[in-house]
């Protein structure tokens, strides 16, 4: 086997050394994105939002659940508008300026939460319905044998 290569504190490389590597953190980079994606997921029951990055990885969420809203109460629009509301706070800590709504399911707070994104002085690229369809069902049983 090869030497083993040790990166210190200060960022020199020592080779054959036998101490153990030391990690060095970065406590004091945010990570700045440009453009985001927002996935609204809308039931009967509740409305969950989440925005992330281009690569899918999460920067803020929030629903309707978590804002305390409970029975319901959790599947109103205006529940739908402060989660919305909610989740651009989140959000704004990372200079987020261009937003992709995904909506998907079918339920009251669905126009209220597209409305809720809208007005938070973001510029939305896109607008995508993705609710998922059935095409033919499940199959039919089988007549009866008397």
């Amino acid at each position: 086997m090869g030497k083993k290569k040790v990166i210190t504190k200060e960022g020199e490389i020592k080779e054959g050394a036998t101490q153990a590597p030391v990690e060095v953190s970065k406590k004091g980079s945010k990570k700045q994105v440009i453009n985001g994606v927002a996935h609204i997921v809308v039931s009967y029951n509740n409305t969950m939002i989440s925005i992330a990055d281009t690569k899918g990885e999460v920067l803020a969420w929030s629903s309707s659940g978590a804002l305390g809203f409970k029975g319901s109460k959790k599947s109103t629009p205006y529940a739908a508008n402060l989660v919305a509301k909610n989740v651009v706070e989140k959000a704004k800590k990372y200079n987020l300026l261009n937003l992709k709504i995904l909506v998907r399911g079918i339920g009251p707070g669905r126009e209220s939460a597209i409305r809720g994104l809208a007005a938070s002085g973001l510029n939305i690229t896109a607008l995508m319905d993705k609710t998922p369809i059935a095409h033919n069902g499940v199959k039919s049983p089988k007549p009866r044998r008397i």
